[in-house]
């Protein structure tokens, strides 16, 4: 069911309040959708909070149209903050990547040339070129330095806190530190209740999910299997008297970006791979502040704030699940990775299927009914 098939628009429950969840809610009710948002935690304290939050398309080149979806994603970005305000979420100074051995610079630059070939802008800079841009870092003095301008990193917990606050002031319930407990359907498979923790029992006439690393406990109580990887990262915020660079940065083995005027965020693939292998996360944001050290000298005298292992919503194939399920009437997924870069993208194109039923050929590679159902499903 949506809110534009002929029947009078219903409530619309939205699981999760992550920057997913708010950009549905936020664009549902500008349209004069009756909406409540619903987390367990407090809006954008989750995932949201503990992601890299780099707005991006160029580390999405694996299928072309996972590519131009990013691309929306970075063009809605900027709609949003004519929209909202930019002020203290969204901060537009481009991207920083290089490599320190040939096969890495190799491949660094095929890159930069496919995205060039495809329409993205990218400079590739010499390496005193890119310390006139970020003076404090430290890297070898041949290495070819690829500069994306239009980039972009985000404060994820101010966003969501803006499209949390304008859609409860377009009214809007929100219902923070209440998990969902079970979803009622009716004779026909379709969506009728959502059952909280503290024993609220909503009618409703639609669901979205968006729960991030719950998606598929959420999906569970209408019987949908939505398969997710496990896949957990470390992310370390350390503070400092002076933020000393300007924009994200993918170094050898780091990546780096400010986090406002007094912090900066840690994150490393190498690091992430041994979380599994028992290392106390202390040390996990140990190792990340001495990588960073190593490029930025200058934080040699920031101290470790806080550090967190979130747990990316991946579904099972690495592709965002967007849209209605068919086979349960009301139920729609916005479940993805890079939920920073898509989330305003998504939550647009969600918003309108959900009130007109028309379904936007950008998500034609990403709909839900690609993880089938199981048999014998309620």
């Amino acid at each position: 069911m949506s809110i534009g098939s002929g029947r009078r628009p219903g409530r619309v429950a939205v699981i999760g309040v992550g920057v997913l969840g708010a950009s549905v809610a936020w664009n549902l009710s500008r349209q004069g959708a009756d909406v409540v948002l619903i987390d367990a935690r407090r809006p954008g304290e989750g995932v949201t909070n503990w992601s890299f939050a780099w707005v991006n398309a160029s580390n999405k080149t694996v299928r072309k149209s996972y590519f131009d979806l990013n691309v929306a994603g970075m063009a809605a970005h900027r709609e949003l903050a004519t929209a909202i305000g930019p002020d203290s979420w969204w901060y537009p100074s481009g991207h920083l990547r290089w490599a320190d051995d040939p096969a890495g610079a190799t491949q660094l630059l095929e890159r930069a040339e496919l995205l060039a070939n495809w329409g993205y802008r990218v400079e590739v800079l010499t390496a005193a070129e890119a310390r006139r841009l970020e003076p404090a870092l430290v890297m070898p003095g041949e290495v070819p330095v690829v500069l994306y301008p239009d980039e972009a990193w985000v404060h994820g917990r101010h966003l969501v806190g803006r499209l949390v606050g304008q859609a409860v002031a377009a009214g809007a319930g929100l219902r923070p530190g209440c998990a969902v407990c079970d979803i009622g359907t009716g004779s026909d498979g379709g969506v009728r209740t959502v059952v909280l923790s503290d024993g609220t029992r909503l009618d409703v006439d639609i669901v979205v999910n968006a729960a991030g690393p719950s998606a598929s406990e959420v999906a569970a109580l209408v019987a949908r299997q939505l398969p997710m990887r496990r896949e957990p990262g470390v992310v370390t915020r350390v503070g400092c008297v002076q933020v000393p660079i300007d924009r994200v940065m993918h170094a050898p083995r780091i990546e780096i970006r400010p986090d406002g005027d007094a912090s900066v965020v840690l994150h490393s693939r190498e690091i992430d791979a041994l979380i599994d292998a028992g290392e106390e996360v202390s040390e996990l944001a140990r190792m990340l502040h001495e990588l960073a050290r190593n490029v930025v000298p200058a934080l040699g005298d920031s101290h470790i704030a806080e550090t967190r292992v979130a747990h990316r919503p991946i579904p099972a194939d690495g592709f965002p699940s967007v849209g209605a399920v068919p086979s349960v009437p009301g139920y729609y997924e916005a479940v993805s990775h890079s939920g920073i870069t898509l989330g305003p993208v998504i939550g647009r194109l969600l918003a309108a299927e959900i009130v007109s039923g028309k379904r936007d050929a950008m998500l034609a590679d990403f709909r839900p009914e690609r993880f089938a159902m199981p048999t014998g499903g309620r």
